[in-house]
């Protein structure tokens, strides 16, 4: 007696090619409205997350550009006038004496976040002088990515 061909087969192996199959489409469509939802939710967190560093890194810059000018300062005896301007602080000026630079990095240190050179007068009208960035729109006032940021707040 021959064993016939339903007997030959292992057990289970049907199952076997049920899951080698891959996905219905529904299920694709389903996972992918899933994640679409996700992104929908997470990138406008995202955005405002960035928006809100590139505000803190030109919050930080200008503490750091404000303690190289007080290096500046106690090395020459003064701040550099508005004609030097925060360049003094890479390159020494023609006629200084005692600058004893660079007191930052390079140059792209004056710049701000949103590619803008950060402001800055001597003598200001909050101090000593005034240094600032106008952020993201480049004009006075704002909030959030927009607002300024000072070194006298």
């Amino acid at each position: 007696m021959r064993p016939s061909l339903l007997s030959l087969r292992q057990p289970g192996a049907s199952d076997k090619r049920r899951r080698q199959r891959g996905f219905t489409l529904i299920e694709l469509l389903v996972v992918l409205a899933i994640l679409a939802l996700l992104a929908g939710v997470a990138a406008p967190q995202v955005i405002r997350y960035l928006g809100g560093a590139k505000t803190d890194t030109a919050r930080l810059d200008v503490k750091n550009i404000a303690t190289a000018l007080d290096l500046y300062r106690l090395e020459v005896g003064r701040y550099p006038s508005n004609e030097e301007g925060l360049r003094a602080l890479i390159a020494a000026p023609a006629g200084v004496r005692g600058w004893n630079g660079p007191y930052l990095r390079s140059e792209s240190m004056l710049v701000d976040p949103w590619g803008r050179p950060y402001r800055y007068t001597h003598p200001g009208q909050h101090g000593d002088f005034d240094l600032y960035s106008l952020g993201a729109d480049d004009r006075p006032g704002g909030s959030g990515e927009d607002q300024d940021v000072t070194s006298w707040q």
